[in-house]
């Protein structure tokens, strides 16, 4: 007796055949190669040293440094560019340090900021000249947004910055100015740096990278920014490039932090630094620093996006909190550049790693687990064109539906470019958007409106070859799904080509799309449950940026503008693009409306832009004989 077709519908398929067509022995078996990078990693784990402890005791004046962070913050509660407080800052800057001996090195510049037009800037230099060129930089914004005091952010960080570089006068706290030859002599040259624009994604470290002659013998970077919060203190080291700081600097600052306040420091997760990797980006100081290669450090109280302006008043220093985490870190900061002073060569360069507690895997291994990851997608796609050369199904008209939609997304993107180089988006010259600011967040509308009108218009030309007009069999949908799967591959290669950390953002694409192929009987809720899971890399990346740098619902407006910057490469943007085009072939496909890309003979002889002025002409011209009729009668 035969089974009935409900039977036959809940019968697995048979391996191999058409329903499915993934191999998954091959698939799971590729994973066993997975464990030898693994093997390999974990023989990377290594403790990186600290720097030994100074042998002096930490002298920094807790009470001075909050004097004049209050003293900053009320005399000049706006500092940013253009404003009356900005000049009142930089001078005051210059007169701290006068009575020292200090001759303190004036750079005016000028510089795009997104959103904002091009501004003045001034950073403000104080040398202390060493044994050796080979120099250390203490770095501290002296900016504010205008919003609030910025008695934390940062007044507290120039502060520390004064009084760092008071310990280096002779006798020290001298209020009479000592000649350049009495001063403590230390092992390197000592750069102490106020920049400007820091409020505004680190403008003036960018600048004086750029351009200052003594950016050339930078060995390392102590950034000081927002050091008087009430929470823990915290080591911010992403940058501008896939590079972190050597790990030997980052051990002593935690040492020298751990020893003035007893805490440990707090560091992002081992996922975190991994996206950091992936997608560098941060709104610290340190970030133009380690894009260029040097060994740079934040130390702050406050988190990933810098705090607030509002209710940072010259009386939040007055807090017991705030005044003992101002004197915590401003010891540590002191111990760390001592500590370095003592052994910088051991601190010089930038490399990759990830913290796991007190331990590290070196970079090299983690990219060599990731691209090891995909070996299972790139076999089990390969099995499956071969699969399909066997049953000499044809993947030309797959492909060419594939080009089209390809071609589309790098319309847009090509689009996006030109809307930039037209002066339609904000721009910038040197630096991201401030987090605190909306430049990357508030678009012109009629720029957006008129770039979704333009590829509305390119998506229904390239969306008129696309649609299903005819039943399409099992072959030509597996075809569809094969061509796909293997533009993916392409990408996967040129994602290692770029930066191999950034296939933790393609990985979930891979591995979930690959059985869409396996899902053709399945219910519609499955598969674009399926095509949606493919989703999760780039929604880490959008999560990323509204919950750990709190943009909210603007995190995807925010890495639109971005783009627009230039922070990705123009290559990331084409990647994104067959991408785009891969993943709307199986959006088509999970969704029962893919097509093959029709021959000649099936196409329409007239594409959707002029059947549409065809149809218009005709109608017109149709009105217009009723017209005359009824004119003809009427005349009658």
């Amino acid at each position: 007796m035969s089974a009935s077709p409900g039977t036959r519908r809940r019968r697995r398929a048979r391996r191999g055949s058409l329903d499915r067509p993934i191999s998954g022995r091959t698939y799971r078996g590729t994973w066993l190669f997975v464990a030898f990078p693994l093997l390999l990693a974990a023989f990377t784990v290594t403790r990186p040293a600290a720097l030994p402890r100074p042998a002096l005791p930490a002298a920094f004046d807790r009470v001075g440094a909050t004097q004049l962070a209050f003293d900053l913050a009320s005399a000049a509660p706006d500092r940013s560019p253009t404003t009356a407080g900005a000049t009142l800052a930089a001078q005051w800057f210059v007169d701290q340090l006068r009575p020292y001996g200090f001759v303190v090195r004036r750079s005016r510049f000028e510089a795009d900021v997104a959103g904002k037009g091009r501004l003045p800037f001034e950073n403000l230099v104080a040398v202390v000249p060493g044994r050796s060129p080979s120099t250390i930089m203490v770095v501290a914004h002296r900016d504010n947004t205008g919003a609030g005091s910025g008695a934390n952010d940062n007044a507290s960080g120039t502060a520390a910055l004064i009084e760092l570089a008071r310990s280096y006068a002779s006798p020290a706290g001298a209020s009479t100015a000592p000649s350049t030859s009495r001063r403590v002599t230390p092992a390197h040259t000592l750069v102490f740096l106020s920049t400007d624009g820091g409020a505004l994604g680190g403008v003036g470290a960018a600048h004086f990278m750029d351009h200052s002659p003594l950016a050339q013998d930078v060995s390392a970077v102590v950034d000081l920014d927002a050091i008087a919060g009430h929470d823990p203190t915290r080591l911010a080291y992403a940058g501008d490039r896939s590079q972190f700081p050597n790990s030997s600097l980052l051990a002593t600052a935690a040492a020298r932090v751990l020893e003035q306040g007893g805490e440990p420091t707090r560091r992002p997760s081992a996922l975190r630094q991994l996206l950091d990797l992936a997608f560098p980006f941060s709104a610290y100081e340190q970030a133009p620093f380690l894009g260029r290669g040097i060994s740079a450090v934040t130390l702050t109280s406050a988190g990933d996006r810098p705090p607030t302006e509002v209710g940072d008043t010259p009386g939040f220093l007055q807090t017991p909190k705030s005044r003992a985490r101002l004197g915590q870190i401003g010891r540590s900061a002191q111990q760390l550049l001592a500590s370095l002073d003592a052994g910088v060569e051991f601190t010089q360069g930038t490399t990759t790693y990830v913290w796991f507690g007190a331990r590290v895997v070196r970079g090299w291994a983690v990219e060599i687990v990731l691209v090891a990851a995909l070996l299972p997608f790139l076999a089990a796609a390969i099995d499956l064109f071969a699969f399909l050369s066997r049953r000499r199904v044809g993947l030309l008209p797959a492909i060419r539906s594939l080009r089209s939609r390809v071609l589309f997304w790098l319309f847009v993107a090509l689009l996006f470019e030109l809307f930039g180089v037209a002066g339609w988006w904000p721009q910038s010259s040197l630096r991201a958007p401030a987090l605190t600011d909306s430049a990357g967040t508030d678009w012109p509308v009629v720029g957006l409106l008129v770039l979704a009108g333009i590829s509305a218009v390119a998506w229904l030309v390239a969306r008129d070859r696309l649609l299903p007009r005819r039943e399409v069999d099992r072959e030509e949908e597996l075809a569809g799904h094969c061509a796909a799967l293997l533009a993916l591959a392409l990408v996967a290669l040129l994602v290692v080509a770029l930066n191999a950390f950034a296939l933790v953002f393609l990985l979930p694409s891979l591995h979930a799309w690959l059985w869409l192929a396996q899902l053709g009987d399945r219910p519609l809720a499955a598969r674009l449950a399926t095509w949606a899971a493919g989703l999760a890399g780039p929604l880490l990346l959008v999560w990323e940026f509204a919950g750990r740098f709190g943009l909210g619902l603007d995190a995807p407006w925010y890495l639109l503008q971005l783009a627009a910057l230039n922070h990705a490469p123009l290559v990331a943007l084409a990647v994104f693009a067959v991408w785009a085009g891969s993943a709307g072939q199986l959006a088509a496909l999970a969704g029962g409306r893919y097509a093959p890309y029709p021959s000649a003979a099936a196409r329409p002889p007239l594409g959707p832009i002029r059947r549409s002025l065809r149809r218009a002409v005709l109608s017109s011209r149709a009105r217009r004989r009723v017209v005359s009729a009824e004119q003809e009668v009427a005349d009658g």
